[in-house]
């Protein structure tokens, strides 16, 4: 198995930051800061994996990603 999942981290417009993956639809995380998200979002996939396991489902591989920047115009 790979060291773990990629997440997404975004500051919202209220000055908090949320996070997601993209291997784990609807698996999302809120904080006040970027370190309190993260480790929301880990317990938040620790939980999503259990529930996962717990219905007999397949656990997501995580994929490889790239991180790219993007200049805006």
């Amino acid at each position: 198995m790979s060291s773990g999942y990629a997440v997404i981290v975004e500051q919202a417009d209220d000055g908090g930051f949320g996070a997601w993956s993209p291997d784990l639809p609807g698996c999302v995380a809120l904080g006040d800061t970027v370190e309190e998200t993260l480790v929301e979002m880990r317990e938040a996939i620790s939980l999503y994996i259990e529930v996962l396991r717990e219905r007999g489902e397949d656990v997501p591989v995580p994929r490889a990603v790239q991180t790219v920047t993007v200049p805006a115009a």
